[in-house]
């Protein structure tokens, strides 16, 4: 099966693995059954119907998009144990209402979405669910494991990433920094939420590339503990109106990679002062207006909390 190869870190990781003590449902799985909980005690309710959507088996495939092509209102069952890529690396293309059921169990080190827009054009990303999360195993030479998001080098145009919900990935939730080492081309991240991945959650790398009204969550007995947004040269990455909770683990905004230094631009957000912020080789990471230390790393409006929901295109 085709992979997606990824540029290794030679950063030193502050911490490794996934966390340990007691297990428990992850954080957006215990938000969601909250409000189905109510829903329920209100009286009103209804279950998406599987003709809002089509099934797919994971099965080692690959799914390719084509120059504007959209792909939508898919519901991708995992609980195969195979894996399952979709690429897109060309422009205007659409991935829209998709949603990911079960842990994805293959350990084939994979990035389950290999994207770039290739054509100097604007590509979509939205109301896609990765909540399950991935395995430890990996038998990428990488080292690290699966990828939710990776963008590759060749990305010249601009990718729109909105309502995207990524739990428990071992190597990166939306890996977005590689096209700052060649096609230069942006990405903006908006009304997402990724929770207890590793290496980073967000990671940018291009001038012009932002975070924006999206939360980061590091749970300490759930998960992996990356970093929370993680710039790479050149910059400048913006990250505005953004919460970023990390429970004092690894660090909330790192800048600079690999002795390549950058900047970050941060307003109106908060972050975990305990995590903190890292600037590497001569990064700097400015904080603007309204910025604090109390974050509430709330799952934004409009985010998916279900696979099924997702697929429907749904919003609970």
């Amino acid at each position: 099966m085709a992979q997606n190869p990824r540029t290794s870190d030679t950063e030193s990781m502050p911490t490794t693995g996934r966390n340990s003590g007691l297990t428990r449902r992850n954080y957006v799985r215990s938000l969601a059954a909250v409000a189905t909980a109510t829903t329920a005690l209100g009286g009103v309710g209804a279950a998406a119907a599987e003709d809002d959507y089509e099934v797919i088996e994971a099965q080692g495939q690959t799914i390719s998009l084509e120059e504007g092509e959209t792909w939508e209102n898919k519901l991708i069952d995992m609980t195969t144990g195979q894996d399952i890529v979709v690429t897109a690396h060309s422009s205007d293309w659409t991935i829209r209402n998709v949603g990911f059921k079960g842990e994805n169990t293959s350990g084939t080190g994979s990035a389950t979405f290999g994207i770039s827009d290739t054509g100097n054009g604007t590509s979509t990303v939205e109301n896609v669910y990765l909540g399950d999360g991935a395995s430890t195993g990996n038998t990428n030479p990488n080292g690290h494991g699966q990828t939710a998001f990776w963008v590759a080098p060749d990305h010249n145009g601009h990718i729109d990433f909105e309502n995207v919900n990524i739990q428990n990935f071992s190597d990166n939730a939306i890996y977005g920094s590689a096209p700052g080492n060649k096609g230069g081309g942006t990405i903006h991240i908006d009304s997402s939420f990724a929770a207890n991945c590793y290496v980073s959650h967000f990671r940018l790398g291009t001038e012009g590339s932002k975070v924006t009204n999206s939360s980061v969550y590091v749970d300490t007995n759930e998960g992996y503990v990356g970093r929370g947004i993680w710039a790479w040269a050149p910059g400048t990455v913006e990250v505005e109106d953004c919460q970023i909770e990390m429970n004092g683990q690894n660090t909330a905004i790192d800048a600079g990679a690999n002795g390549n230094p950058t900047e970050v631009v941060v307003t109106d957000s908060e972050y975990d002062d305990g995590a903190g912020i890292a600037e590497h080789a001569g990064s700097t990471v400015k904080l603007g207006d309204s910025v604090g230390t109390d974050p509430e790393p709330v799952i934004p409006s409009g985010v998916p909390t279900s696979p099924e929901e997702a697929a429907s295109g749904g919003s609970d």
